[in-house]
């Protein structure tokens, strides 16, 4: 009998997620925006009217919050739904949200008889819909085992970092540090490339098919001329997400005693972003901080 998911978050990547492993397994969802239940409906996926109606007789919750004060109240607040889920469930936790929180959360779990599967997702709402994220993940073994059928109908490439959850938040943390400077970079080289007088898209075309070529510059740098250009890119990740997740690769290195001078100087671009209100922006309009003209 295929497992039942509640997925719990329909957000950029909750959604998608939702949609391919409900090709192979019994998946019911949850947001709390009626809009995103309306789109999941409408992809197919069974919505139930609360977390808690979803979460009933779940094998496994596969979160996809933003955060972890949405991780906090979505399991543990006022309708939190732990206290509905059997002893021998796990949650799947997809979202970044830093070592120490899930460290914690596992402990907590654990006295409930619940495991954790520790897998932060990486690779973007398209990869998501066709299965293929880059999935690091952490798991005791007996959870893993359960849970390593959902993981691999998740990933194109599945990293198992260890056996404590904690460790597949550290390596998402490292993931972000690069991903955040790659795409701090690709702005700064695209408003350069303007000042200079250089026609963007050519710029873009010619760094792509050169040793400069990157995931983030291809995939964020179109977007990223189009508001250097004074339009709003479609939001496909936000601009305050970075200011979450770099913060947790700064604090990171702080714990662990060590310099990111690269990385500190990137998230100052984010944050000052979201101090001029584009929070809830496409994190490519990270280049209207360099380019304010735009």
């Amino acid at each position: 009998m295929p497992f039942r998911i509640a997925v719990l978050g329909l957000g950029a990547m909750g959604l998608p997620m939702a949609a391919h492993l409900a090709q192979t397994f019994e998946v019911i969802g949850f947001d709390p925006s009626e809009e995103r239940r309306a789109l999941a409906a409408s992809r197919g996926i069974a919505i139930a009217d609360s977390a808690l109606a979803a979460s009933a007789e779940a094998d496994f919750l596969l979160v996809a919050v933003r955060n972890a004060a949405q991780l906090e109240d979505l399991l543990y607040g006022e309708q939190g739904v732990i206290r509905i889920l059997p002893e021998g469930a796990a949650v799947i936790l997809t979202s970044t949200v830093g070592t120490g929180a899930v460290e914690a959360l596992a402990a907590r779990l654990a006295k409930s008889g619940i495991g954790l599967v520790d897998a932060p997702i990486s690779g973007g709402p398209l990869r998501a819909g066709k299965g293929e994220l880059l999935v690091t993940a952490a798991a005791a073994p007996s959870v893993w085992e359960r849970a390593e059928p959902i993981l691999r109908a998740m990933a194109g490439t599945l990293v198992r970092i260890g056996d404590e959850p904690g460790k597949g938040q550290a390596m998402k943390t490292v993931n972000q540090l690069l991903c955040g400077v790659h795409i701090a970079a690709a702005a700064e080289a695209l408003a350069l490339a303007g000042r200079l007088g250089l026609d963007q898209r050519t710029a873009l075309d010619a760094l792509m098919a050169g040793a400069a070529e990157s995931f983030m510059l291809g995939n964020r740098g179109p977007r990223a001329i189009e508001a250097d250009e004074g339009r709003d890119p479609e939001v496909l990740s936000r601009l305050d997400i970075f200011v979450k997740d770099m913060g947790i690769v700064t604090e990171a290195a702080k714990r662990a005693g060590i310099a990111i001078p690269v990385a500190a100087a990137a998230e100052q671009l984010f944050i000052l972003g979201n101090a001029q209100g584009r929070g809830t922006d496409d994190d490519s309009t990270v280049i209207r901080v360099l380019n304010p003209r735009s």
